[in-house]
């Protein structure tokens, strides 16, 4: 049987923790429902499908690459390294990686870009989901390690009151320092919040 594996991402714009990217293998015999872009979806449709596909998948994998990756490699390799790991992480090999977006990672598998492929192909649907459920809990971690900066809200996106606490509080070892408001925040400048 040829095995059709979807990677997506998801994390690459928040200021703060690391970016996540997930890999899927659908069954063709049990497709599943209600599978879509995970942005599309509520927290809670997210959640639902994140259990359904895990019990169904033929096979998944999550993965990431940490803050500090992030800050060496930047932000596209690091995303790439995220879903490199994912793949490789797979119990099963796939025949084929479908990758959302318009580039894929160094795989030895063949592997095709797809824009918006999250909103078209279910195995990169699938991926989206994972992905997005698995960078939320780990911002909802983030929120008891470090109160008062709002992750459980902002999951880590540059918001204005993510910025405020951030300019009042100053960056965690969770925040990304090669992005400018956390580097502004270190010192090196003053936020306009207008």
């Amino acid at each position: 049987m040829d095995y059709i594996c979807g990677v997506d991402e998801a994390g690459r714009g928040p200021l703060a923790g690391a970016v996540y990217a997930a890999a899927v293998i659908l069954p063709q015999s049990h497709p599943i429902v209600g599978l879509n872009d995970s942005k599309k979806l509520t927290a809670r449709q997210r959640e639902r499908l994140f259990d359904e596909i895990r019990m169904h998948a033929v096979a998944w994998a999550v993965a990431s690459a940490s803050v500090a990756e992030i800050d060496i490699l930047n932000i596209l390799w690091a995303t790439m390294l995220a879903m490199k790991r994912a793949v490789e992480a797979l119990p099963v090999m796939p025949q084929e990686v479908l990758v959302d977006g318009n580039r894929t990672p160094d795989l030895v598998i063949p592997a095709r870009a797809i824009v918006q492929g999250d909103a078209t192909v279910p195995a990169i649907s699938a991926a989206s989901i994972l992905a997005k459920v698995s960078r939320d809990r780990e911002a909802e971690r983030l929120e008891q390690e470090y109160p008062g900066y709002g992750f459980a809200r902002h999951k880590g996106y540059p918001t204005p009151q993510h910025l405020e606490a951030l300019s009042r509080l100053g960056p965690t070892p969770a925040h990304r320092q090669s992005f400018a408001p956390v580097r502004l925040a270190m010192g090196q400048g003053q936020f306009c919040l207008t």
